[in-house]
């Protein structure tokens, strides 16, 4: 029998939305990261951060037909000068948000998780300084049980 998805595994849309809410309540308690929402936040942001995730994990590519793909994220994102500290705080609060949003205890499914979160915050990181230059056209990447795919 084939595995499910890591998004069909972690509870499909319901999951998701419960994690990235859980998590952007944890960024504007956080006290460097809340600082990125201190001019304001787009209202769709919670459920447009679902979908990005839930693309990763196996999910529908809803966040890419809607909002260009990975490169439009990176985009979002790069130039913000982050302080080098910035990537361990923000998984803090992803790992958190996932207990937070009653994601499945399943260990497997906690490592993969955290895993793509350590590898995407540091790709963000890497944009942060002035001047970077995001590649244009960059697929959602995906993410499975080990790690990309």
């Amino acid at each position: 029998m084939a595995r499910p998805s890591i998004y069909e595994f972690a509870g499909g849309d319901p999951a998701f939305l419960a994690l990235a809410a859980a998590h952007h309540e944890r960024c504007l308690h956080e006290p460097e990261i809340s600082h990125a929402f201190s001019h304001g936040f787009n209202p769709d942001h919670v459920e447009n951060l679902a979908f990005y995730w839930a693309e990763v994990f196996g999910g529908p590519n809803r966040y890419s037909v809607r909002h260009g793909g990975h490169s439009r994220m990176l985009e979002m994102h790069a130039r913000t000068g982050a302080a080098d500290d910035w990537g361990q705080r923000f998984v803090g609060c992803f790992v958190q948000a996932m207990d937070d949003a009653g994601l499945p205890a399943d260990p497997e499914l906690r490592t993969a998780l955290r895993s793509y979160m350590e590898w995407a915050t540091g790709e963000v990181m890497s944009y942060a300084p002035a001047g970077s230059l995001v590649p244009p056209e960059l697929p959602v990447p995906r993410w499975g049980w080990n790690g990309p795919e």
